[in-house]
């Protein structure tokens, strides 16, 4: 019921439920605002007996929520929808996922303001994951490494395998099985990882880092996981996972998903297989054909050994053969050879003897002259050797001289009439010279010697 009365001046007031079913009123009958396709991403996404109801919200480039609207699918629409998509995609509908809806809207005055979906185009689901995997492909073109591992040599026969996989799935078990009994010895060993969900990328990332470290005794890699929904795939469409196997140091084999299921890793890999059991078959083939090739090999080896014997027993027949007939005509060839070197011998030799003779003769010559000039030389010599030791003689008597003479200036000089003469005395007691007082007690008789003469005295008591 409205009220009559007027709150300044304004238009009478109107209760919730009146203005709610007024915003129904245009909302529910506005044309605009019915079968409208709308692009959006929903999330908390639950089913609750055969409706489902969630959000649609719309993001910014940042991540953030700049549009929001709580969502319904009846009965009807959801079962129409849930298929639709599921066929198409491969996957359940659910929290996260970009979808192309149409969309009615529907205000209740209890309720409020919500989307109802009536219908949806899985291709546009299908198409934003197709472009996100487009644009990680471009942008490692760009870096110039999206064939870096496909360029690395596989080895013929690639038996030691290290395995990224989770220890429970099926297709593990699968790939193993099937290695085993192909009769070949493989030394496979499994690094685990989480392959579904979000610890998806970190998971493997861990997985290889840990491979690396062992990297010399690894012939491949092989990521493997077996079927399922197409959205747990989409953990494979990332760059940096998709960068750090294509930089990988060893080749990597991946068997993700179905025949029909392609990731970034099966672009960028070096092998890209359909199945887990079809990546067991790949290596299975690679060493059945390494042992073809082996075999094959040995059979061109024995048969080329077996070939080239036939002919070099053919050709040692043949100089068996030859030998006899060869053996006259060698033992007189070098019958031969030995008389020709027998007659140049001879000749060599006496024309040894005479250059030999001649040679001799000339040094006999050359010493008889070098005798008579090397004599005469010492002659000269021996005649010039007395006058050369006069010569020395008085020369050594002259430096002798003078020598004595500085000798005896030096004797003059320090001799003790040259100190008598400078003003000094010596005194003695008998004919030795005093030193010392205490060398003269009382009454000790010593002899002073000047330069004129000399003069005796007689110690006596100093006075007290």
């Amino acid at each position: 019921m409205q009220s009559s009365t007027t709150l300044n001046g304004a238009s009478a007031p109107m209760s919730l439920l009146t203005f709610t079913q007024t915003i129904s009123l245009h909302v529910n009958s506005n044309p605009a605002l019915r079968e409208c396709w709308v692009i959006a991403e929903i999330v908390d996404f639950r089913r609750k007996g055969p409706h489902a109801y969630g959000q649609l919200i719309e993001k910014n480039e940042a991540g953030e929520t700049v549009a929001r609207i709580s969502a319904t699918m009846w009965k009807d629409s959801f079962s129409h929808i849930a298929h639709k998509f599921q066929d198409a995609v491969g996957t359940k509908l659910d929290n996260g996922m970009k979808l192309l809806l149409k969309v009615s809207a529907s205000c209740n005055p209890l309720y409020g303001l919500s989307a109802n979906i009536t219908d949806i185009d899985p291709s546009y689901t299908l198409g934003d994951m197709e472009r996100l995997r487009r644009e990680i492909l471009e942008q490692l073109k760009k870096e110039g490494i999206i064939d870096a591992n496909k360029r690395m040599a596989m080895p013929a026969a690639p038996q030691h395998i290290a395995i990224v996989s989770s220890d429970g799935a099926a297709g593990y078990g699968d790939f193993m099985n099937q290695l085993m009994a192909s009769g070949f010895a493989f030394y496979p060993l499994l690094y685990q990882a989480t392959l579904q969900g979000e610890r998806t990328v970190p998971s493997i990332m861990a997985a290889l880092d840990r491979i690396e470290e062992h990297s010399d005794f690894w012939d491949c890699v092989v990521i493997i996981r077996g079927g399922g929904a197409t959205s747990d795939l989409n953990a494979f469409d990332n760059l940096e996972l998709a960068r750090r196997v294509a930089l990988f140091p060893l080749p990597v084999i991946v068997g993700i998903g179905h025949e029909r299921d392609n990731t970034v890793l099966d672009y960028i890999a070096h092998t890209r297989c359909k199945t887990p059991t079809a990546v067991a078959a790949y290596l299975i083939d690679s060493l059945t054909r390494a042992g073809q090739r082996a075999d094959e090999l040995t059979r061109a080896i024995v048969e080329r050994t077996r070939s080239h014997a036939a002919g070099e027993n053919q050709r040692l027949a043949h100089l068996a053969a030859m030998i006899p007939a060869l053996a006259p005509a060698r033992i007189n060839a070098e019958k031969h050879r030995l008389d020709r070197l027998s007659a140049l011998l001879s000749g060599a030799a006496q024309n040894g003897l005479t250059r030999a003779g001649n040679r001799l003769a000339d040094i006999v010559s050359r010493i008889a002259g070098g005798s008579s000039s090397l004599l005469a030389s010492q002659r000269t010599m021996l005649e010039a050797i007395p006058q050369k030791i006069g010569n020395a003689a008085a020369q050594r008597l002259l430096l002798e001289q003078r020598h004595l003479q500085s000798l005896a200036g030096m004797v003059d000089v320090l001799s003790p009439t040259a100190t008598l003469r400078r003003g000094y005395s010596i005194t003695r007691i008998g004919r030795k010279a005093v030193r010392s007082v205490e060398q003269l007690p009382p009454g000790t008789t010593m002899e002073t010697i000047l330069p004129d003469g000399s003069v005796q005295s007689i110690t006596i008591t100093p006075s007290e």
